[in-house]
């Protein structure tokens, strides 16, 4: 046994509070020790993350079949409730492990990370912003990865003509990038004024509700002939099946709304089949194979990052909620979403 003189007391364990859903539509705080920052670690104080409002609430809503496994190694808990989830967290870098080179302390970086005041996460995961970014910016990563991956996979053309379902977050992402992709014309839809008026700001050339006869003015606007591209941003159902209406022929939907477990019905009786329309699923997970082994997923995610200085993203912030109030963040989104674009837990 060492002399007492000799004992060095090991530092005592750091705490978090975290942001769990113990069952549907209930948010807890939830205090948790951190581990101790190994050689190849960083631990990251929070600064902001932001609340996505199609995949997270359909979590928070317990719309998601309970077998799925978790995507990213940061999740905790499952599907069948409790769960951790959450991926668009900023933060500084306050401690970094002894063979960590590639950050320093006092790095502003963005992390795939659920809503907790500080982790400590394996140095490979966080991802470097500028300095000089405001950090509410940052929070938008996960989104344009997401917007640039269904361009990607949308393959548009200079001079088409497209239609956005949803106007949210990545709605609004995908009509700004459409826009600067060189399309002719872009009809944004959405149910919500205060979202349709966001479009034209980013760049719609015309702006529809679900009430309107969307079919028939995308029909008009493009002398009879139909969209050529369909960017599907909205998680309802019923846009999916009005967008393979709006098509011209050989035209594409490309659905990058995960509809959880609500159903969709088509009806693939009609221009279908005879019309020789396509339906492609846009999923940020991976990159379009045919784009190998140009575009992988470094590349595109430090294209996404790179767009963060020239994208309209701080109008999209409407609500900035206090970590020690995120039941009410919730809330907000669950029972007033069309009050909402983008929702910010804050930490300082």
């Amino acid at each position: 046994m060492a002399a007492s003189g000799d004992f060095e007391a090991s530092p005592p364990r750091r705490s978090a509070t975290a942001v769990w859903f113990p069952t549907p539509r209930q948010v807890a705080l939830c205090e948790e020790r951190l581990p101790t920052v190994g050689r190849d670690d960083v631990r990251v104080r929070s600064i902001v993350s932001g609340i996505s409002h199609g995949t997270e609430m359909l979590v928070y809503r317990g719309l998601v079949p309970k077998e799925l496994p978790l995507d990213l190694p940061t999740l905790k808990g499952s599907f069948a409730f409790p769960i951790k989830y959450g991926y668009a967290s900023v933060g500084r870098i306050v401690e970094v492990g002894s063979e960590v080179t590639a950050l320093r302390e006092g790095d502003l970086v963005f992390v795939h990370h659920p809503h907790q005041s500080e982790y400590v996460v394996p140095s490979s995961m966080p991802v470097p912003l500028p300095d000089a970014l405001d950090p509410e910016a940052g929070v938008f990563l996960a989104n344009v990865e997401t917007a640039v991956n269904v361009l990607l996979d949308a393959h548009p053309r200079l001079g088409e003509r497209l239609v956005v379902f949803g106007q949210g977050v990545v709605g609004l992402l995908l009509t700004q990038l459409a826009r600067r992709s060189g399309a002719r014309l872009i009809v944004a839809v959405d149910p919500i004024g205060s979202r349709r008026s966001a479009a034209v700001e980013a760049g719609a050339d015309v702006v529809l509700g679900p009430e309107d006869d969307v079919e028939g003015e995308v029909r008009r606007l493009t002398d009879g002939l139909g969209a050529d591209l369909v960017l599907e941003a909205s998680g309802s159902p019923d846009a999916l099946d009005l967008g393979l209406r709006c098509l011209a022929f050989q035209g594409t939907v490309v659905v990058c709304s995960w509809y959880g477990m609500k159903r969709v019905t088509l009806g693939l009786g009609g221009s279908f089949h005879r019309d020789r329309l396509r339906v492609v699923s846009s999923q940020v997970s991976t990159v379009d194979p045919a784009l190998h082994p140009r575009w992988g997923p470094s590349r595109r995610l430090s294209f996404a990052r790179e767009l963060l200085g020239s994208l309209r993203l701080a109008p999209l912030v409407t609500h900035r909620i206090p970590l020690d109030r995120a039941e009410e963040a919730y809330r907000l989104l669950d029972e007033r979403s069309e009050e909402s674009l983008q929702v910010v837990l804050r930490y300082q």
